[in-house]
Parts: structure tokens; sequence; C-alpha cells
């Protein structure tokens, strides 16, 4: 059995040895998850006046375009093949889930909001995997259904242990590159690869790095619950719907599911806020030294060139790129 399956998961699960093991699965998953570069923002094309020197992880250049693809690899390795899985996204879970739902033959179903892109959508269709597309409120109430009248197994897209692991593995590459970062930041949605990460580096014995999760401020779930010192929920809207996970009306069942709260209180140093108009900003200016990342991609980007992050000056710097999946049709909207 999943331990995640078995309700609640104390943070003191993840172990060293956990995520070492997860790291394994991870890196020798058929569904082949890429180890991704780290460059030196120096090798981009265009200079930034920022004094600290940062490694960007190119996570836009994952398989299925996102960090996704580890915590499902960790996950689907650890359930019985050709299941039937239901979960719940608003794009870039879904994707990962249908593409290892078509890889390991499981029957699938994607649990959409209806204000996701229909190109989402359609993409996850084409894997194979069923979608149902309902208003926000009523998420969690047709996943439940699916659970008891179709006897499926929910997969949560960010509040799972298995998932958490998987997603820790983009931290120990980090490490393997860059063995004491002074500072990483990373986006923050649901928190599960704020917490994985976090965790990968803290354990591995980085007490000094600073790990900062970073969110838009329609959707600063984790910035809001850090202050309240327990897991809250709110109606996101952010042009970052990647990182605004759908929690409006479904708060009083997922209030309980604590675990990425729970690993970020206890490894990460704080949660920054940015807004819209900084992460459009932070899109054009990557778009423009070559590379593509979506808008929740860009939000830690964000959070550093606006001097969001204290004590940058002379530090060593990494920022991860989370995701690459935006459209032609969504850049145009972008300033240049």
């Amino acid at each position: 059995v999943c331990l995640s399956q078995m309700g609640e998961v104390p943070a003191d699960a993840v172990t060293l040895d956990l995520l070492r093991e997860a790291r394994e699965t991870v890196r020798s998953s058929p569904l082949g998850v890429i180890n991704t570069p780290m460059i030196p923002w120096c090798q981009t094309t265009l200079p930034l006046n920022i004094p600290c020197n940062i490694h960007i992880k190119l996570e836009n250049m994952q398989r299925t375009g996102s960090f996704k693809i580890r915590g499902v690899a960790n996950q689907f390795a650890r359930r019985l093949k050709g299941g039937h899985f239901v979960t719940m996204s608003a794009g870039n879970y879904g994707k990962s889930f249908a593409y290892a739902s078509k890889h390991y033959g499981s029957k699938g179903k994607v649990v959409m909001p209806e204000t996701a892109p229909t190109s989402r959508s359609i993409l996850i269709e084409s894997f194979g995997v069923e979608v149902e597309r309902v208003p926000t409120s009523g998420l969690m109430n047709v996943v439940n259904r699916c659970v008891q009248e179709d006897n499926m197994t929910f997969l949560h897209s960010y509040d799972d242990l298995d998932l958490i692991a998987g997603h820790a593995s983009l931290g120990m590459e980090v490490l393997e590159v860059t063995p004491e970062p002074d500072v990483v930041v990373v986006c923050c949605g649901g928190g599960g690869l704020l917490a994985g990460v976090a965790a990968a580096i803290k354990l591995s014995g980085c007490d000094k790095t600073r790990i900062y999760g970073v969110e838009p401020e329609g959707a600063c779930t984790m910035y809001r619950s850090f202050i309240e010192k327990k897991p809250v929920g709110m109606d996101a809207k952010s042009i970052a719907s990647g990182l605004a996970p759908p929690f409006a009306g479904i708060v009083q069942v997922l209030s309980v599911r604590k675990l990425p709260f729970e690993l970020c209180q206890r490894y990460v140093e704080g949660i920054v806020v940015v807004n819209d108009e900084e992460i459009k900003a932070a899109v054009s200016t990557l778009y423009r030294s070559g590379l593509v990342v979506e808008p929740s991609g860009s939000a830690a980007f964000a959070a550093i060139v606006n001097n969001k992050i204290p004590e940058l000056e002379g530090k060593n710097v990494v920022c991860i790129l989370s995701g690459g999946n935006v459209g032609k049709d969504e850049l145009a909207n972008f300033p240049d």
C-alpha cells in the first residue's frame, strides 16, 4: 500500500533515504524523465543588472514540458499497473498524468475546471484519457463520485508523499551541479514542488541554503498559510494558472491535506509574492533570452529580478524555471 493512500502523512515520513530511492525511481522511469540542464544566466544572450550569480534550472525542457512528470513517474511506479485513476488538474499535472496513463496502460480521468484552456483538455484527451470539465466549486464532488461509484483511485496533484518525493529529484539534481547553493528560488502552487526541493536540499545537509517559494498575489495560499500557521484556501485568480490550484469551494476537503505545508514550514525560509505584471515581464525577458517559459514557470525568476528575495548580493542563486507549456497565441499577449 502506498503511504500516501493511508490518510495523513507526517512530515517526518520524508527522509533522505526515501528521497534517494525516489530519485532512482525517477531516473530509471520508463517515462523518460530528463535530467534537465542547469546553466549560469551569463550563458544566455541577455545581460541582467543583478548583483548575484544566477543559475537557471531548465524544467521548461522537461518531458511533457514541466517538472510535473517527476512526481508522476514516482506515483505511477508505486501503484498497480493497469489501475483506474482519477485526478483534478488545470493543465500541467493532467498532461503528465495522461502521458503516464498511456504508457502504463492504465485508465485515467482528469477532472478540470471549466476555466482551463480548451487546448489543454484536447491535449490530455489525445493520450486516451477522459476529461470532465466542471465548475471549480464542483471539482471535488466529481472526484468523490468517481472514487465511490466507479471504484477509481484518486491521485493528488500536489499533496501526495510519492509525488513530493518524485519532485525532490529536482533538488537532488541541483546539488549535483551546485553542491551548496546560497539561495534556491522555487515557484509555489499547491506546494508539492517547493516541499520536495526544499526537503531534498535541507536533508542533504545544506543547512545554510536559503529556500524561498514564490506565489502570484492572486493565488498566495502558501503565503497566507505561513502567516496563519495553518493551511488556508482562497479564491485563486492569476495569469499563472498553474500556480492557482483549484481550491475555491473545496477548502474544507483539502484543509486536512497538509503535507506540503508542513514540509515548507520546516524547510523553507519564506514565501514571497509577485504580481501578474511582474510575471508577464519575466515571461518576456526569458523569451528575449531564448527561453520559452510559461507564466507559472516564470514566477521564481520574476521574484529575483524584482528584488523580492532578501540579501542576494554576491550569492550563488538557483532559479527553477518550472515549465514551458505556453502557446503562441498566449505569448502574443505579453509585452515585447
